[in-house]
């Protein structure tokens, strides 16, 4: 009926909506407003307003058996009228804003102003000099800061472009602290740097030497002034770690264009990093861990339970005829099993799984179920009780040749049975059904079904007279006195990669705990099967509705002390809600009970999802069974819907991690050599060794290339050996910091040889204390040179971060690391040999070139020595980089108040709001069940100990707070039970008992008799349930 959620469309469509409307005879403004309504309520508006469904259907121009006629025309016609059916997409950011918030950034803005700076100073033109080589200086340092700030510009892009909503990168955080820390520390360098330089040059010029300042000399002092200012603003180019918002965008960008190959689409690049720090992960059952490809593998039928499907002989006729029709009947007519589209593969199931399952079933059976389909036509079906979360059934009556009526009945095995009065036997005819052969059933039949991890279904059926017609409303006396056909045990088989998955996340430090709407026997089961839990260990397994109990106080509200003292054992939430499964994400994310605050990953599949997509970390949905607004609430997509790409997704997340702590490692080494090479050689020879051009040249084998080569490393099964690192580990660790401080040794060691006593070395003319504007010398060149060799060697190393002594191990499945270090070192010999005066280097020899290399390879060598040293020795080792729990800003508290909304969140929310409006209807309507029978309740036991959502209800202490609308107390799974109350109920388990035989499965052992306060078709309880 089109885009309920487009307000541009309403607004503009709003005054002609009536007249446009009145085309097909009611407008969008009245089926909203017939969608937002519920049970009863929906049924009188539409006989007082239309009719019945029939002239609904009329006025739309449509049926309810063919559907729209499909025309182009008519089409058209219904999108100017009632819009186009999609999700708008959100209004995108122009180029200019996503710059302007890149250009925010801290690194970014010291990069700015020493830009400005040295573009001020290389315009500079002293009166008579020829200033060509000082320009020439300024101008590279000006060069230098555009093309990094365009760098970390365009690295920012996307990451910004996502922060608008909130800031949920661990890693994110870790490193803007960590930039900003250096930055201050490299702007202190610099200022001392020219600070020492200019007095040097003032006390030995003219105390020292005792020279006057002479009117003629100004302009040369001006330049040496000027050149000091440079060195100063190239300290602080040097220091600051620009490449930083490139590696990571580099990084991400790689993983992501990766992980599409891993079945994991990510639509936020954060989430791929976030998903490296997950604790816990809340999975959904049906699809992720299952094939979600059901199939009937156990019959119980005519008084025999079948462990296999049965030989078609074996089934009375009469059996067999009432099994075929009542399934092929009672089904969706759009569900079915279609020829497999390869040879050899499995049947194409279409629709409703669970039907297919049913359908397939027959098949095995040797039966058709299309002739029984075209012999009863869909248009043929006297009356449909469509499934839905308070029936836990669907039933459709057919009207027979005789004018009499027969109901077929199906779903699960718990509700249905309760409802059968009789059975067919062997022979197939009906026999009595006694609440105490129900209870025999359940524990011989039913319960080790569910314990097998197969769901469990009955399929009944009941006859009517045709005269007089029954009262099809009254639901409670129809669908009642069936007689039961046959209870089946579908199986929906575990991914056959899933338990090894799950065992790889256990392996790794992450807790998986299964969230599912089946029974607790069967989830447990599956939860074995899959490896979640394991016999004889202590953990939980829940009903939604004995989590609800044990999470609330008396007055309904949720306790965050309760949830922590649930959910560190709990594996298995069965029976559950989209609330539950939101309330239960929610409750782990703010729950403070261990050191580290957790890192949650959900996945979900329906609009209901949303909400816990949304609060968790990571979000991942269906791409295949999942809704578009689920998926718009997302993180990553799984498209093939698999849990084992989500482990994929773990491996990725934790390399992005390690990819950047690998590329730190490199940078700061480089930064604290240069800087002290920068500063401790202006300072002595008033001079840096290293010139403008030539730190250019550095920082982009930092930046750019170590990005590319560090950054584009491919995961490793390794990866998955240790914990996550959670949000509170230093993004620097000791070891990290081990190989930093000792490879910075190593290098200023040998280039602090080569300043002062290479040219005795090499025997060559010295390079220091140079005149202003002499050609570039062999000795500054060949520190230059070495000082190179050093890093490509040393990018090598920095591959490792843990300590492992082989730095070699997989290189050669990075191509792009060995294209990088391979392609540097060609473009080193270019500018050594052919750079001449604009890179200050001249030519060297072979020999020369041999020691450069000789010294670049001696890293490696020191790298086994560093690797060699117990980092526990190393106590006054510091780490850097850590995130304090101030720092940790709840993410609905960033920007909550500058959120942008977009139109899927529009429609998310508005989903909300019909909830909560229903819930408030509930709220209503249970005040006014209490206020009928508040006096029946007196003296009677506690509502801790009650089971039926109806004594909870009915109890006047157990109310709902209208200030918290956002709780609700009752998800529509609980409405299951059946609607008699049960005289006794047996106390909650206790926590401190055997939790993995703790569960708070229905007892369908119970003999269950009818009280006063049954559920009649006109108890106020009864109109509860179907305005539900």
């Amino acid at each position: 009926m089109g885009d309920m959620t487009n307000s541009d469309f309403y607004s503009k469509n709003q005054r002609n909506e009536s007249i446009r409307g009145g085309e097909f005879g009611c407008t969008m403004e009245e089926l909203r407003s017939l969608m937002e309504l519920r049970g009863t309520e929906a049924v009188v508006k539409v006989k007082e307003t239309y009719g019945d469904t029939e002239a609904i259907c009329r006025r739309l121009k449509t049926s309810p058996v063919e559907g729209l006629p499909g025309t182009a025309a008519d089409l058209e016609k219904r999108k100017q009228i009632f819009g186009q059916n999609f999700i708008p997409p959100k209004k995108p950011k122009t180029f200019l804003q996503l710059v302007w918030e890149a250009l925010q950034d801290v690194t970014l803005i010291i990069l700015e102003i020493a830009a400005i700076i040295s573009l001020g100073l290389s315009f500079y033109h002293p009166p008579g000099e020829s200033n060509e080589a000082k320009q020439q200086d300024g101008a590279a340092a000006m060069e230098m800061q555009p093309l990094k700030s365009a760098e970390g510009g365009d690295a920012d892009d996307k990451k910004k472009a996502n922060m608008h909503k909130k800031e949920k990168s661990v890693l994110q955080g870790k490193l803007t602290k960590l930039a900003v820390q250096i930055g201050k520390a490299g702007l202190v360098m610099s200022a001392i740097t020219v600070i020492i330089l200019v007095l040097y040059f003032t006390v030995d010029t003219f105390v020292v030497n005792k020279k006057p300042w002479l009117p003629e000399c100004t302009p040369v002092y001006v330049q040496y002034f000027v050149k000091f200012f440079i060195i100063g603003v190239t300290v602080l180019v040097v220091a600051v770690p620009e490449g930083l918002p490139l590696a990571v965008t580099i990084s991400l960008a790689y993983s992501v264009k990766k992980m599409m190959k891993d079945n994991n689409l990510v639509r936020h690049l954060d989430a791929c990093e976030t998903m490296g720090n997950a604790t816990a992960i809340c999975s959904d059952k049906t699809g992720t861990l299952t094939t979600n490809r059901m199939t009937v593998v156990q019959a119980y039928v005519g008084d025999v339970h079948y462990k296999e499907i049965p030989d078609p002989s074996s089934i009375d006729t009469k059996t067999m005829d009432l099994l075929v029709n009542a399934i092929a009947i009672n089904s969706a007519y759009t569900s079915k099993i279609l020829p497999p589209e390869k040879e050899g593969a499995l049947p194409w199931q279409v629709g409703n799984k669970t039907e297919c399952g049913l359908l397939g079933f027959v098949l095995d059976l040797k039966q058709d179920y299309e002739a029984v389909r075209i012999q009863t036509p869909e248009e043929k079906l006297y009356k449909v009780y469509t499934f839905n979360s308070v029936r836990k059934s669907m039933s459709t009556v057919i009207k027979l040749p005789d004018d009499s009526f027969r109901m077929y009945s199906k779903g699960a095995s718990e509700i249905v049975l309760k409802k059968c009065c009789k059975i067919l036997n062997g022979a197939g005819e009906p026999r009595g059904f006694r609440p105490r052969d129900r209870d025999e059933m359940v524990k011989k039949v039913i319960e080790p079904m569910a314990c097998d991890g197969l769901r469990t279904i009955c399929v009944a059926y009941r006859d009517f007279p045709g005269s007089p017609e029954p009262d099809w409303d009254n639901e409670n006396d129809i669908l009642n006195d069936l007689t039961c056909i046959c209870v089946v045990g579908i199986e929906d088989p575990v991914r056959p990669e899933v338990p090894e998955a799950i065992r790889k996340c256990q392996r790794a430090g992450i807790t998986v705990r299964m969230v599912t709407g089946d029974n607790i026997n069967t989830a447990r089961a599956i939860a074995i099967k899959c490896g979640i839990i394991h016999p004889g260990e202590d953990f939980l397994c829940l009903e939604g509705k004995e989590f609800n109990r044990r999470i609330r106080n008396e007055k309904g509200e949720i306790e965050q002390e309760r949830i922590d003292k649930i959910w560190p054992k709990l594996r298995v939430l069965a029976r559950s809600s989209p609330t539950d499964k939101h309330t239960l994400v929610k409750g782990i994310i703010d729950s403070t009970h261990t050191e580290q605050r957790q890192v949650v990953a959900v996945t979900g599949d329906g609009t209901n999802d949303g909400p816990a997509l949304k609060k968790a970390d990571v979000g991942f949905a269906m791409g295949i069974a999942g809704t578009d607004v689920a998926k718009e609430a997302s993180d990553i997509i799984l498209t093939d819907d698999n849990f084992s790409s989500i482990v994929k997704a773990v491996m990725w997340g934790r390399n992005v991690y390690d990819s950047i702590s690998k590329f730190l490692q490199f940078q700061l080494t480089v930064n604290v050599v240069a800087v002290i090479v920068a500063f401790t050689g202006a300072c002595i020879t008033q001079d840096s060794p290293l010139k403008a051009v030539q730190m250019l040249w550095v920082n982009l084998i930092m930046d750019t290339f170590a990005s590319l080569a560090l950054a584009t490393e491919p995961p490793t099964e390794t990866l998955l050996l240790r914990k996550p690192y959670g949000r509170n580990k230093p993004l620097i660790s000791r070891t990290m910091m081990k190989n930093i401080l000792g490879h910075a040794v190593y290098q200023l060691t040998l280039i602090f040889t080569l300043l002062f006593v290479g040219e005795k070395m090499f025997q060559i003319d010295s390079g220091r204390n140079a005149p202003l504007h002499s050609p570039p010398s062999e000795h500054y060149t060949i520190i230059f040179n070495t000082f190179v060799m050093m890093q490509l060697f040393n990018e090598i190393n920095a591959r490792k971060i843990h300590g492992e002594r082989n730095v070699f191990d997989g290189i050669f499945r990075n191509p792009i690391f060995c294209t990088i270090v391979l392609g540097t070192f060609a473009i080193q010999i270019v500018i050594v040999q052919f750079g001449g005066k604009p890179f200050s280097c001249s030519p060297l020899q072979l020999d020369q070139w041999m020691w450069c290399i000789f010294i670049g390879l001696g890293e490696l060598v020191w790298g086994q020595v560093i690797a060699t040293i117990p980092t526990s020795r190393l106590k006054f080792l510091k780490e850097a980089g850590r995130l304090t729990q101030k720092e940790e800003i709840p993410e609905e508290e960033l920007n909550e108040d500058m959120e942008e909304i977009d139109h899927a969140e529009r429609e998310l929310r508005r989903g909300q709001i019909l909830w909560f409006r229903g819930l408030n209807r509930i709220q209503t309507q249970i005040r006014v069940v209490k206020a009928f029978r508040s006096s029946l309740y007196e003296g009677l036991e506690k509502p801790e100990s009650r089971t039926s959502i109806h004594n909870f209800m009915a109890h006047p202490e157990f109310r709902i707070e209208d200030s918290q609308p956002h709780i609700p107390l009752i998800d529509d799974t609980d409405l299951e039970e059946d609607a008699a109350l049960k005289q006794s109920s047996s106390p909650p388990s206790s926590l401190n008992k055997n939790n993995s035989a703790i569960d708070s499965g229905v007892n369908l052992t119970t003999d269950t008799s009818k009280s006063a306060t049954s559920s009649s078709p006109g108890s106020p309880i009864h109109s509860l349930e179907t305005s539900l």
